[in-house]
């Protein structure tokens, strides 16, 4: 008797994992699906928000300005050529 609960346990248990597994991934695609069928931001405003990341990089010290500014001017060109 003790085999078929240890069994039963185990294997509700490994269901419940599946069921948790299978859920997250419908998110997943559903929050991906969402961010790919959303209109594009506009290019100014994903400049702004470019320069504030880089801003708040130079400001931590992950970057240097001069590395901030390379990176930002080649970033703006390529956003500015999609739009």
């Amino acid at each position: 008797m003790q085999r078929k609960a240890v069994r039963y346990v185990t294997s509700s248990t490994a269901a419940a994992g599946t069921i948790a597994t299978a859920a997250s991934s419908v998110a997943a695609a559903a929050l991906a699906a969402s961010i790919i069928l959303s209109p594009a931001a506009a290019a100014s405003s994903r400049l702004d928000g470019v320069h504030a990341d880089l801003a708040r990089a130079v400001q931590l010290n992950q970057v240097t300005e001069e590395q901030a500014a390379r990176f930002e001017a080649k970033l703006a060109g390529r956003i500015l050529e999609e739009a």
